[in-house]
């Protein structure tokens, strides 16, 4: 991995926001946060993250809609997103998916995972980047 890479957490939940922030800090990533939908999508249109980790519960705008909307801007569909929700149906997380979302990751936040998980879908985006650039 050459550099930091640049993770945007959108979270409501302070603690949530301060404890996703510290895991991926303390292991490399550059992290910037947002309280809501709206910030994240300025954000992610402005600072280009390698990855965004959505919270699906948000106030006004649910992370699933606002998953939706970085699909739609040509700015910000390259983004890969990853669902943070306490939902944990299998249906909870096909509706993920299904509004764009590359992974599903289940809260209480599994600490020790979290950063393979980030690691990997950043590595899995840049790898489909690379492919799909003509010869």
């Amino acid at each position: 991995m050459l550099g930091a890479r640049r993770v945007l957490i959108v979270e409501d939940n302070a603690l949530n926001l301060e404890l996703l922030a510290t895991v991926l800090e303390g292991a490399g990533f550059d992290v910037v946060t947002a309280p809501d939908a709206h910030g994240g999508l300025e954000m992610a249109r402005t600072l280009n993250p390698d990855v965004v980790l959505m919270d699906v519960q948000l106030p006004e705008v649910d992370g699933l809609e606002a998953t939706r909307a970085l699909r739609a801007d040509p700015a910000t569909a390259r983004i890969p997103v990853i669902a943070v929700t306490a939902h944990v149906k299998k249906d909870d997380e096909e509706r993920c998916l299904q509004a764009g979302c590359v992974r599903h990751v289940p809260k209480p936040i599994d600490t020790r995972a979290l950063p393979e998980i980030v690691a990997t879908v950043i590595a899995e985006s840049e790898a489909k980047r690379r492919d799909a650039r003509p010869a």
